[in-house]
């Protein structure tokens, strides 16, 4: 049996991957199809714009944080229903967690997914070039299979005709289509990167003009002739559902905190748990059902007025963590917690309280990358002798007393103790990935029913 499922994955600058990615999403779209989208890597704002255009929610993939097999169970459990899955890179098609490497790269998960590759090539003030950036990507590894190329950046139909004519020639492999340079169509950006699409309102005619704009440059019946995969079967137990556990997670979730990998949810609700989304952002109180609490990363620096006069909100945050819901908080959501965030504007707002010590945005980056997480003493997420793993991206700074770390982490630069871990509190700046450690999940829930059962 076969399907359609491609990765499409760039290799310069230019009109980026998820311009490219949501427009022939909207053309597919366009032609009866039923599109899901992947996002390679931990980026949590790409999958927003798939989810907004598909109408189905688009799941991450990383073959650094999660086995093969997992990655392999993710796409064949998402892609039931679909006639297209559409699996976008992350950087360049090979850049992973190593330059050594290709593992965490977009080629990685094509060897891993079995899925062809289209590759987006920049070529801005090149011609015969062109032929030598494509040929080098074919070269560098032998596993995946690239079979089409997307010249991006062209500056007429005629550069168009001479970069087709030069690839097709030294490389062997067709050229489908193009965009040319200054259409007006890229995404609104902010320091994390793209504006997700919860914050961007009604965008259905944003997508229908660059559905209509790839239809018109791209030949879209050749990509799905190109693109023909192998149905993947999901065969580990990853999600299998377990009977109910009687425990209500709630979950902030609005246009301030909207950073959750959607397997970790599922692995929540596999696990036997069930979910209680509320908005921080609209002054809702914690669900009053809820056994356990969930605040993750977003923007909470960009509606910090806001949150800082939603007092009901911070107020039940305070009483739920008091009462020892076991809590966990990533990054805007560790940020929420403090005393305050001070934007670059030099403004100081009044956050939730219960962790002591500020935040304070910076202009330039202060972490970025892939973690190894190690557990404390404690923590009832993640004991002394289990790891797990995430990443780390943000550009605020935490000024804090001498307080419990809630885990260690280890990236490019060595290992660090990291967060903050009080009764059963654990924030921090980094995003799990329950997928990593499944066990996480359990250990969760566990603590919930003991809360629970002394209650």
């Amino acid at each position: 049996m076969q399907t359609n499922r491609f990765v499409l994955a760039g290799t310069g600058s230019g009109v980026g991957k998820t311009t490219f990615t949501i427009g022939l999403m909207k053309a597919l779209q366009n032609k009866g199809k039923v599109v899901q989208g992947f996002k390679c890597g931990p980026d949590y704002i790409d999958p927003t714009y798939h989810t907004a255009v598909t109408g189905r929610v688009s799941r991450n993939i990383d073959s650094w944080m999660f086995s093969h097999q997992a990655v392999r169970d993710i796409v064949a459990r998402a892609s039931t229903g679909a006639d297209v899955a559409i699996i976008e890179g992350v950087m360049g098609f090979y850049d992973g967690k190593s330059p050594l490497s290709n593992e965490g790269s977009a080629a990685d998960i094509s060897v891993i997914t079995e899925s062809p590759v289209i590759l987006i090539v920049n070529c801005a003030s090149m011609a015969r070039s062109v032929a030598a950036v494509v040929k080098g990507f074919q070269l560098l590894s032998d596993r995946p299979n690239i079979v089409g190329v997307i010249a991006n950046q062209v500056g007429s139909v005629g550069h168009y005709e001479i970069a087709k004519a030069a690839i097709e020639q030294e490389c062997g492999i067709p050229v489908i289509g193009y965009l040319k340079r200054e259409e007006g169509i890229d995404i609104p950006r902010r320091h994390l990167g793209l504006v997700p699409a919860i914050e961007r309102g009604e965008l259905d005619s944003f997508f229908e003009k660059l559905g209509s704009l790839m239809a018109e440059t791209i030949d879209v019946d050749q990509l799905l002739n190109l693109t023909k995969a192998p149905v993947l079967q999901e065969a580990g137990q990853l999600f299998a559902k377990e009977p109910s556990q009687n425990i209500c997670i709630a979950v902030a979730k609005d246009a301030a905190f909207n950073f959750y990998y959607e397997e970790n949810l599922a692995l929540l609700r596999a696990k036997g748990a069930t979910l209680q989304f509320f908005s921080p952002l609209a002054n809702e109180a914690v669900p009053a059902e809820a056994d356990g609490l969930y605040i993750g990363g977003g923007f909470p620096e960009e509606f910090a007025e806001t949150l800082a006069n939603n007092v009901e909100a911070k107020s039940s945050i305070r009483e739920a963590i008091a009462k020892g819901l076991p809590t966990l908080a990533e990054c805007g959501g560790f940020m929420y917690l403090t005393e305050a965030i001070s934007n670059n504007d030099g403004n100081r707002f009044d956050m939730v309280g219960v962790i002591p010590g500020e935040v304070t945005m910076q202009t330039k980056l202060a972490a970025l990358g892939y973690r190894e997480i190690f557990g404390t003493q404690h923590n009832f997420l993640i004991g002394t002798d289990e790891e797990a793993k995430g990443h780390e991206f943000h550009y605020s700074t935490y000024s804090g007393s001498h307080n419990t770390p809630a885990y260690q982490t280890k990236g490019r630069f060595g290992k660090k103790q990291e967060g903050y871990q009080e009764g059963n509190l654990v924030a921090g700046y980094t995003h799990f990935h329950f997928v990593s450690n499944p066990k996480l999940v359990d250990n969760w829930l566990s603590a919930c029913k003991k809360v629970k059962n002394h209650d």
